[in-house]
């Protein structure tokens, strides 16, 4: 038997919708079931990829004595607006942090290479994925970049082309800051 989508009436609404009561289980998982989780997967499986950098008029030890003092991170980056070191150990941190967006807390485990990256990675919570600043001297300057990939987790996780170009927008405006603060 094919899936040859009857339709019915539902009940109360009078909306027609399909009558699955017709439909052998093999051919309904089969075909468009498959068809539907795949789909699912497929949007689920999809990291928002964001970069941008800045080139910084200082030194390599100034722009470091800035960017590596985490806990001062809401003080730029206006999507976090709380942060909690939890532990740390050797040069890894894990803290909680409280973003912008619906209050939300999520986990993160922070990894610093001395004058050269800190890798924020997070491990719970509405957001899944990483965070990668790295520094890299060019002339008397140094280049800072920002690389997320990063999605939203669980239900919401349709919205993380949504977010992108405001998650793209608020690093902009984060690396601005921290420009002017290690310029002036």
């Amino acid at each position: 038997m094919d899936c040859d989508g009857r339709m019915v009436k539902a009940i109360r609404t009078g909306v027609n919708v399909l009558d699955f009561r017709h439909w052998p289980i093999t051919v309904c998982f089969s075909t468009k079931w498959n068809l539907i989780y795949l789909m699912q997967k497929s949007i689920q499986s999809r990291m928002a990829t964001i970069g941008v950098q800045t080139e910084i008029n200082s030194s390599l030890d100034k722009v470091w004595e800035v960017i590596s003092d985490i806990d001062n991170e809401p003080k730029f980056w206006k999507g976090t607006k709380e942060v909690k070191t939890l532990s740390k150990e050797g040069d890894i941190i894990k803290r909680e942090i409280t973003i912008a967006f619906r209050d939300q807390k999520c986990l993160q485990e922070i990894q610093l290479k001395p004058k050269k990256e800190i890798k924020a990675k997070f491990t719970k919570g509405i957001l899944n994925g990483t965070k990668i600043i790295t520094l890299t001297p060019s002339n008397d300057n140094i280049i800072m970049e920002t690389i997320w990939e990063i999605k939203l987790s669980g239900m919401m996780n349709m919205f993380t082309g949504v977010i992108k170009n405001h998650i793209k927008s608020g690093t902009e405006q984060a690396m601005q800051s921290i420009k002017r603060e290690i310029e002036e």
